[in-house]
This record gives structure tokens, sequence and C-alpha cells, in this order.
């Protein structure tokens, strides 16, 4: 599996950038390209899994900000350890699992890796201080 925190975070901005793609790729198949190309002034709402996915990105992007200063610091401090490292591989795992199961709906499986890789995250923090 992955060995360092930082290379974590790094496939974890991807797969953010990938989730953005998918919804950008949504949007371009559900609403008309006068909307998408205008300054957006008009609040659309995104319904049903296109909006899921919108606010499971806002997630996603509320958890790299967090998750980054922490493995930053890790590494900018040379603080690696097995433990630092399982925490971020569990952080890593739990959120590609709450991508999917925010998108299609899986309530409960949704909250569980939420909450797993948020804790995995404060983990990373006291490892850091």
């Amino acid at each position: 599996m992955l060995s360092s925190e930082l290379s974590i975070l790094l496939i974890y901005g991807l797969i953010t950038a990938i989730v953005l793609g998918l919804k950008t790729t949504g949007m371009v198949a559900t609403m008309d390209m006068g909307y998408l190309l205008s300054s957006r002034d008009e609040k659309r709402t995104l319904d049903g899994m296109l909006g899921r996915m919108d606010r499971a990105l806002n997630n996603s992007v509320v958890a790299l900000t967090l998750i980054a200063p922490a493995i930053l610091a890790l590494t900018l401090r040379d603080q690696s350890s097995s433990n630092s490292i399982l925490a971020a591989q569990v952080f890593l795992a739990a959120r590609v699992i709450y991508v999917p199961a925010y998108v299609f709906g899986v309530r409960g499986l949704r909250t569980l890796v939420w909450t797993i890789g948020f804790l995995a995250t404060v983990v990373l923090y006291f490892a850091a201080l």
C-alpha cells in the first residue's frame, strides 16, 4: 500500500479532482450550455445523483483542506511513523468509500466512513503536534 502520508495526500487530491470532473460532466449533460457559460448569477439546484455528487465534492474539498496541514506538518517535521501512515491510509480508504456512498445514497455507510475519515484526520493532527 502507500508508504508516505504525502503520497496519500496527493492521491486524495487527484481523487477530488476526478470527482470535480465527474460533476462537471454531469452538469454539461443535464444543463444548457448558455447557463454553464454564464456567470451563473441565477442559482440552479442540482437534483438527485448530481446534487449528491456536488455535496460529496464540497465535503471532499473540506476534508482535503483539513487533512493537508497535518500531513504537510508531518512531512516538514520528518515525523512520519507507522501510526501516521496507517491513519493516512485509513483516511484515504474512508474517503474513497465515502464519495460513492454519498452519490448512491447509502446513508448509514456514508456516515460511518465520514466519521472514520474524520477521526483519522484528528489522529494525524495529534501525530503532527
